[in-house]
């Protein structure tokens, strides 16, 4: 088992570095070719953007999964700013709103999280799983404790503000979905600390997968975008574990 603790910490010129690490993943994804992927089977992707970011900083990724032959869209909220009003209550209503985008389609759909988005792909994981074939988290600190340094910024925006939530729902955000789940995380994140985007436990339907990029380029990072490509290309079942492009 892997339990995080109050030690988990940031390497404070990884975050200086951040916006520089950022470019610099973007500027080797304009100079390599993707690998080749078989078409995609035009099942719906939905993507949620970190906090304080809309659609437009998913661009990349929705392009990515498009030109994989997926239906790719964002939220539709435009700026995510953090839930707004008791916790609960805010996730069902953005479930319902998902749904309701989800009508239109014959497929189950996959959700992409990056960051702060991340927890809400997990929790609409859990409310509207029937009509899902997977949930992908990027960067997305789901496992640190109400007194983790490092994700105090997540407790404090999900609590409204508040120093803390209620650790009820810290337990709650460990858990994963009831379907297939995979953690796209990296130890040189600057933002968040790699300890928290990690599961406990491993299962037939979890996976942890460690790349190397910054935590504000991860939605551009080459070896990210490889592997949502090997997630989404996977039939019904568990997970065949990712070993690289092919």
């Amino acid at each position: 088992m892997r339990r995080n603790n109050a030690a988990t910490a940031l390497n404070p010129s990884l975050t200086l570095l951040e916006p520089f690490r950022a470019a610099m993943e973007l500027t080797f994804l304009q100079f390599t070719a993707p690998p080749k992927a078989l078409p995609g089977d035009g099942h719906p992707v939905v993507i949620f953007p970190g906090l304080g970011a809309d659609g437009t900083s998913v661009s990349i990724l929705r392009a990515h999964c498009q030109d994989l032959g997926y239906e790719a869209f964002d939220w539709g909220q435009g700026f995510n700013t953090g839930p707004r009003g008791e916790l609960g209550a805010w996730l069902e209503a953005l479930a319902d709103e998902v749904s309701r985008q989800l009508e239109k389609h014959d497929k189950p759909a996959t959700l992409i999280g990056w960051s702060l988005g991340g927890l809400y792909a997990r929790e609409l994981g859990k409310l509207l799983a029937p009509k899902l074939r997977q949930v992908i988290t990027i960067a997305t600190p789901f496992n640190g404790s109400a007194d983790d340094i490092s994700a105090s910024w997540i407790s404090s925006l999900l609590g409204g503000g508040a120093a803390s939530i209620d650790p009820l729902w810290i337990e709650r955000l460990r858990m994963p979905p009831p379907i297939r789940t995979t953690s796209i995380y990296s130890r040189s994140d600057g933002v968040v600390a790699w300890e928290t985007c990690r599961h406990d436990e491993g299962s037939r339907l979890v996976e942890d997968i460690e790349v190397d990029g910054s935590h504000m380029g991860m939605g551009w990072n080459r070896e990210v975008l490889n592997i949502v490509a090997d997630r989404l290309g996977q039939h019904a079942g568990p997970w065949r574990p990712y070993g690289g492009p092919t």
